[in-house]
């Protein structure tokens, strides 16, 4: 089976693959610090359910990395990705300037994923995120597993930068 036949199984990255936890405290401070978040995300641990259920999904589906991470990340979370041995995958980053937030740019890009192929599975951290594409009838699994700050939160649905 070609991967363009196979489905696809959609992760998140930060809260459900990466334990961002160590670099949070860089959005608690005002004004936040993005640069020190993202230059710190190459050091995240990969957390270990997130990691399971992405080799897991990997047996029959095709893995779909979508990040809120800015492109200007692309190299560091494309080597992140293979440092920690998670399946090998495409990654949809957010364009630089895209500050919408996570929940619309992420159901914009599964609608367009799901005109050609099956998405099998969307696995991420934010409940908005998984609550809208829920709503537009996709599989969801919640990561619950991870430890979001509240300071994480709001600046995903905030201000569109993760």
């Amino acid at each position: 089976m070609t991967n363009s036949s196979r489905p696809l199984a959609v992760f998140d990255l930060d809260g459900t693959l990466a334990d961002s936890a160590h670099r949070q405290r860089f959005l608690e401070r005002s004004p936040k610090d993005w640069d020190a978040f993202f230059a710190a995300a190459p050091q995240d641990p990969l957390l270990a359910e997130g990691a399971a259920l992405a080799r897991e999904y990997a047996r029959e589906c095709e893995v779909l990395y979508l990040t809120g991470r800015p492109e200007r990340c692309r190299k560091d979370t494309e080597a992140w990705i293979t440092d920690r041995g998670l399946p090998g995958g495409r990654v949809r980053m957010r364009r630089d300037d895209d500050r919408r937030p996570a929940r619309r740019t992420k159901l914009d890009k599964l609608r367009t994923l799901a005109r050609d192929r099956e998405v099998r599975v969307l696995v991420d951290d934010d409940e908005l995120v998984c609550d809208d594409a829920e709503r537009a009838g996709f599989t969801v699994v919640r990561a619950r597993w991870g430890a979001a700050s509240a300071a994480l939160k709001a600046a995903q649905e905030r201000e569109g930068r993760t």
